[in-house]
């Protein structure tokens, strides 16, 4: 499997996962304090949504590379 082939399988199940999740979300820890023995800290909790289309697009775009890919010289 060459690199093109590899690409666009990539591209292919990236945008199968972002059609079926839709986004993903991480934790993020914004402040800190120490007093004495006792630590606060909070912590967010970002959410990335990734549009339909983009995943759309990702899935076309690596079906065409699969596609040119397989072809041989």
């Amino acid at each position: 499997m060459n690199a093109i082939r590899w690409l666009g399988l990539v591209l292919v199940v990236g945008g199968v996962l972002s059609a079926i999740y839709g986004g993903f979300s991480y934790t993020k820890e914004t402040h800190q304090t120490r007093i004495g023995p006792l630590e606060l800290s909070v912590k967010e909790q970002q959410t990335v949504n990734i549009p339909a289309w983009l995943g759309g697009t990702a899935i076309a775009t690596g079906l065409v590379l699969l596609v040119i890919g397989g072809k041989k010289r």
